[in-house]
């Protein structure tokens, strides 16, 4: 009873057209729905980006760039889900989260599951900007995940002590320079073997492979990543 006043109260957004008109029980409009665009099974096999060439297993960086994590997952395509998580991720659309950790879980749950993941964590924001924010939108992400696959969410093991700029007009060198000391154990020894790093977009895996480093430093054996979104190549 206390959902149905809530929806009533407060109507879900559909994560793709923003409408309201969503129908009962649902999450996202089903025409709306037709219009994402998974990555599919052809995917690279380190980091997860899309691949155009279907003879290819490794994406052009992942060929030529190691990585700190074991292996990553997307999700959808980004250019299909641009505008949603601009929205997400800056228009304080937090109730998307759930319909993006429903859809992570329903397509990649059983990836998961074989990761042997003992808790998620999300890529965390500086104070600074979690205060302009007011939330972090790969924490809800990771919280939504962490939920459906019964893993513990775990955002108090690092934290963001060095604001940096935004990552998406810089080079992939530029883009290493700029996360270098960006993150910051909250312990010397974190006593977890194999963590799962949640973030809504992967582009060069710079962000991921920053944070995984600082935690393979405080005693993690293992990193992998899922995100929600990548490009294709």
């Amino acid at each position: 009873m206390q959902q149905i006043i809530t929806e009533l109260l407060f109507p879900r957004r559909c994560p793709v057209c923003d409408d309201i008109a969503v129908p009962w029980g649902t999450m996202c409009c089903p025409v709306c729905q037709g219009k994402i665009r998974y990555l599919g099974s052809n995917y690279c096999m380190r980091c997860g980006k899309g691949l155009s060439d279907q003879e290819t297993e490794y994406c052009h960086d992942c060929r030529k760039y190691p990585h700190k994590f074991v292996r990553g997952r997307s999700l959808y395509r980004y250019e299909s889900v641009a505008g949603s998580l601009f929205r997400f991720k800056y228009k304080g659309r937090q109730e998307y989260a759930d319909f993006f950790g429903e859809e992570l879980y329903r397509y990649l749950g059983r990836d998961i599951r074989a990761m042997q993941i003992e808790a998620v964590v999300p890529v965390p924001l500086h104070k600074s900007r979690l205060k302009e924010r007011g939330y972090n939108q790969a924490a809800l992400l990771g919280k939504a995940l962490a939920k459906r696959c019964e893993l513990a969410f775990r955002e108090d093991i690092v934290i963001r002590h060095r604001k940096t700029v935004p990552q998406k007009q810089l080079s992939r060198k530029e883009r290493q320079n700029n996360l270098k000391r960006a993150f910051k154990l909250t312990e010397n020894d974190v006593k977890l073997n194999t963590l799962l790093i949640v973030d809504d977009i992967y582009t060069t895996g710079s962000t991921v492979d920053a944070l995984a480093e600082v935690l393979l430093g405080g005693g993690v054996r293992q990193i992998y990543v899922v995100t929600l979104a990548a490009g294709m190549e």
